[in-house]
């Protein structure tokens, strides 16, 4: 079973439903026994960050602790975004500390928000993105984006006048700025490899 982390922000039952679509055993929830028993967690989110982290709340604990102990979590936008130590997104605000890094504005001379296809470089070695060959276009919608200064981090770029982070992979930590329940078939296929990480696990 996977727990996608309930707390009211975006798009959180688009993602729950996207995961029942393909098959996946997915509950909302922000109970800590749930997250304790889960095979995997999805944090997703649309939203300002410092939001995110208030509306997160007492569940922030429970998440950190799951990851840190090694369950596999996927953040998905804003929850990819949560992930890092801190962002500047209107103030200062510390994140989950899971990835080493900063959520930084996207650079003003791009046009902001990016919203849209844009393609995705896809190394081999990524488990979240395996099956998908070499590139792939997904839906993007955000103004933040992460600045990974983390050596244990593989990373997969899409370029917007500079290599802008669109998925990361630290042991079970994932992360996808991207939206995979509104990339189509191939945002179905990171979410049934996200199913299939959590269950080899099992």
């Amino acid at each position: 079973m996977i727990v996608v982390i309930d707390y009211n922000v975006g798009n959180v039952q688009s993602v729950c439903n996207a995961l029942q679509h393909i098959g996946c055993d997915a509950e909302l929830s922000r109970d800590p026994a749930r997250i304790e028993k889960a095979a995997g967690l999805v944090l997703p989110g649309v939203a300002a960050f410092g939001y995110a982290m208030d509306a997160l709340g007492d569940a922030a604990g429970p998440v950190q602790q799951a990851a840190r102990a090694g369950k596999p979590i996927l953040g998905i936008c804003v929850g990819h975004q949560l992930l890092f130590d801190e962002s500047c997104e209107y103030g200062p605000h510390q994140g989950l500390g899971l990835v080493r890094g900063q959520v930084v504005p996207v650079p003003p001379e791009q046009t902001v928000p990016h919203m849209g296809w844009n393609l995705v470089e896809l190394p081999p070695d990524m488990d979240l993105l395996a099956g998908l060959g070499p590139a792939k276009h997904f839906y993007f919608a955000h103004s933040f984006h992460g600045r990974v200064q983390d050596e244990q981090v593989r990373i997969a770029c899409t370029d917007y006048g500079f290599p802008l982070v669109a998925s990361i992979q630290k042991g079970n930590i994932y992360g996808v700025q991207f939206h995979p329940e509104k990339s189509g078939p191939q945002g179905l296929q990171v979410l049934r490899n996200f199913h299939e990480i959590c269950r080899r696990r099992v």
